[in-house]
């Protein structure tokens, strides 16, 4: 029996790193790397980024897909990938802190206009604006899971008004929490700042169109660090045209962003390629307690529900 690693991310982690790290805790499994180039019949487990066309024909005997991250779309929407092959994802606490601080520095950066001091210097302007201030300043988190609890959390800590939406009721300290779709429009009319945190399921995707947009109020500032597809980019581009006052985005429906997508061109938008969680700290060491849970028959940790798609 054994496990493959098939990160295919060599500008995040080689696959030799995360054998080393796991190898010592699975003492005697054999660990593969790489891509498949044959049948390999003793894999049990694979701990993979995503999906790769073709693989799971060279997995027969696959039980798990272990994704290195949280969204699990690429398997969910692999149709080759057999029903009783279960799926589980890591919940890093080191990952949703920084992407909590992701959204912590973009929402300051607004609140103090970083980027208009930017383009006076290149103008060689000097020009005093008066800061925008936290506790007058109200963002809503749509999306409260283990991300979304570490932003909306971080935001309360730095003294900003939190609101919160999921689709069932959800408690946080000093987080007022939304659910269902009266309190998504009660959400969105509310703020100045929209972050997204959502997972892709049949529920959220496109879930961020005209209608939405429509409802957020003039000025405001949509972020989304979950799940790209999220969001109908034309109807995003209408909404900054309007009355948004701008728009961070770090995924999209393709990446590597394509080059001739208007995205690029917006003013009001800024792009980041997919970088606001990077590091999955001792996240990583699940990929190993899985595999054993795996082998001995026990619960895994973090296992999707297939049809809820998370």
């Amino acid at each position: 029996m054994a496990l493959l690693i098939d990160i295919r991310a060599s500008d995040w982690m080689e696959d030799g790193a995360l054998r080393d790290l796991v190898a010592p805790l699975l003492p005697g499994v054999t660990i593969h790397c790489g891509p498949p180039d044959r049948k390999l019949t003793d894999v049990r487990m694979l701990a993979t980024i995503q999906m790769q066309p073709g693989m799971v024909t060279q997995l027969p005997n696959l039980e798990l897909v272990q994704k290195l991250g949280a969204g699990v779309e690429t398997m969910l929407f692999d149709a080759n990938l057999p029903v009783n092959v279960r799926i589980a994802r890591l919940e890093p606490a080191e990952q949703a802190a920084e992407i909590a601080q992701y959204c912590l520095a973009e929402v300051l950066a607004a609140l103090r206009d970083i980027r208009g001091y930017y383009a006076d210097q290149t103008a060689k302007h000097w020009l005093s604006r008066p800061p925008r201030r936290a506790g007058e300043t109200k963002i809503s988190v749509l999306g409260l899971g283990h991300i979304g609890r570490h932003v909306a959390a971080l935001l309360a800590l730095n003294g900003f008004q939190v609101s919160g939406w999921s689709r069932t009721q959800k408690s946080i300290d000093n987080v007022h929490c939304y659910c269902g779709d009266d309190g998504l429009d009660q959400a969105l009319t509310a703020a100045d700042f929209v972050i997204a945190v959502l997972p892709s399921t049949p529920q959220t995707r496109g879930m961020m169109a005209a209608n939405r947009f429509t409802k957020m109020k003039p000025g405001a500032v949509f972020i989304n660090v979950g799940r790209g597809d999220l969001v109908v980019d034309q109807d995003l581009l209408l909404a900054l045209k309007s009355h948004l006052g701008g728009a961070t985005l770090d995924v999209f429906h393709t990446e590597p962003l394509p080059a001739n997508h208007p995205f690029w061109e917006t003013q009001n938008l800024w792009i980041t390629p997919h970088v606001s969680g990077w590091s999955l700290g001792d996240g990583l060491l699940d990929v190993a307690e899985n595999y054993k849970r795996l082998i001995a028959g026990k619960p895994l940790l973090r296992e999707i529900d297939r049809a809820k798609g998370y």
